[in-house]
């Protein structure tokens, strides 16, 4: 990625954003407006966002993903044919909870979550919304395996989510894939050609004037004729970037759109052999508060904790040690107490603490499932917005937010008139 600004230039297209959204918007921009200049501004000092893999060097570099890792809906995910004609490698086994996959859930176990995920089906979008924590079956043995499933998917606890929301969600045709690389890989991979600024945070977005908008940042101002705004809806909601005039009715959707948590534990484990590979299991049964854990991914000698919702802020908060002493916990009552002693802590996670971004994905309150288009909307055919809480079906995941940069791409690329 080069670094072509000087202080004071007009761009066609700035991009605020080098996640998911804004990369698959300036490819897609790219390709279709050659003509143009594109520039992605983005306040962190890589590519990716909320998509990160990093390197193990006690594990020969064995790449890992400390944000999103699976290819949802692989089959008809934009990312898999990108992953694969950059030479990526699409590993298609199958995700533990789809079909083929391995977990030790147990059929009780099963049948409850099912059964919880139907309820929501049968009541659907019609009528008035209501938090996911309605649907649990009042005295249900199983609820805290349930909360603990809604909470991952949602990066919050059922109470704060929504029905609709919930019903509305469609990530594709399954199975889940991965990319051997890394998600992160995949995209910072697919930016390349793109022009970028990073450590670059925008400020203002000052579109007041009826032709170039302008964009403050600590670097000077640039001045754009159009601008896309890919960021999460923390930044948007708490007014880490500013607009002139103000946005408030996008301010609102932000607000009521936040960012759920989810952060990943990656463990080592001596002598693995008596560990299923790519199984999934999860911690307590009976308790909300939980993790999942998958062990031996690719094989690896490698088990990733994942952990949802306030559960995951706290153990964030109190630090690595403390959250490699719950996993601990938890894994001693399958494997025995001896357990303990044959894994260490080599990466963690911490999105809640993340700077310019805040937390894992959006989730919708009760009610608010229809501010995701609000979001979405572009703003005198000059200033668009993408990014996985756009998503009206998608969001949560980086396909949901590369379509949502896609398409406002080519509606960028109708709407930027050609330079007189």
């Amino acid at each position: 990625m080069s670094n072509p600004w000087s202080a004071g230039q007009t761009v066609d297209v700035a991009i605020i954003g080098a996640g998911a959204a804004g990369v698959a918007a300036a490819r897609r921009l790219q390709s279709l407006r050659p003509d143009a200049s594109v520039l992605i501004l983005e306040a962190k000092d890589r590519v990716g966002g909320r998509a990160w893999t990093v390197r193990l060097p006690s594990f020969e570099n064995e790449p890992v993903d400390l944000g999103c890792g699976w290819l949802h809906g692989a089959r008809t995910n934009g990312w898999t044919d990108i992953a694969r004609q950059i030479g990526l490698t699409v590993e298609t086994t199958p995700a533990p909870w789809s079909e083929g996959g391995r977990t030790v859930e147990g059929a009780q176990g099963r049948a409850a979550v099912s059964a919880f995920f139907a309820r929501a089906e049968e009541r659907g979008d019609s009528g008035e919304d209501g938090s996911l924590a309605e649907l649990l079956e009042p005295g249900n043995p199983r609820n805290g395996l349930v909360e603990a499933i809604g909470t991952f998917l949602n990066g919050v606890e059922l109470a704060a989510a929504s029905i609709h929301d919930y019903v509305h969600y469609d990530p594709g045709p399954g199975p889940d894939w991965r990319v051997r690389e890394g998600y992160g890989t995949l995209i910072s991979t697919y930016a390349q050609p793109v022009p970028a600024m990073l450590s670059t945070p925008v400020k203002t977005i000052d579109h007041r004037g009826a032709g170039e908008i302008l964009l403050q940042t600590e670097r000077g101002t640039l001045r754009a004729r159009i601008v896309l705004v890919t960021v999460a809806t923390n930044v948007i909601a708490e007014d880490q970037i500013k607009f002139d005039p103000p946005l408030p009715r996008k301010r609102e959707a932000a607000d009521r759109l936040p960012l759920g948590l989810a952060n990943k534990l990656f463990l080592s484990v001596t002598s693995p052999d008596d560990l299923p590979i790519d199984t999934r299991l999860t911690g307590s049964l009976d308790q909300a508060r939980t993790g999942s854990y998958q062990l031996r991914p690719f094989g690896t000698a490698l088990i990733e904790a994942y952990y949802g919702g306030s559960l995951a802020r706290d153990l964030e908060a109190a630090g690595e040690q403390a959250a490699l002493a719950f996993a601990k916990e938890e894994l001693a009552q399958h494997f025995g107490s001896a357990f303990g002693r044959r894994i260490e802590a080599v990466a963690m996670s911490a999105w809640h603490s993340e700077p310019h971004i805040g937390g894992s994905y959006s989730y919708a309150e009760p009610g608010a499932s229809a501010e995701r288009i609000v979001l979405g909307e572009a703003v005198d055919g000059r200033l668009f917005f993408a990014g996985e809480a756009c998503s009206p079906t998608r969001f949560s995941t980086a396909h949901g937010a590369l379509e949502t940069g896609f398409a406002a791409a080519e509606a960028i690329a109708v709407a930027l008139k050609p330079r007189s």
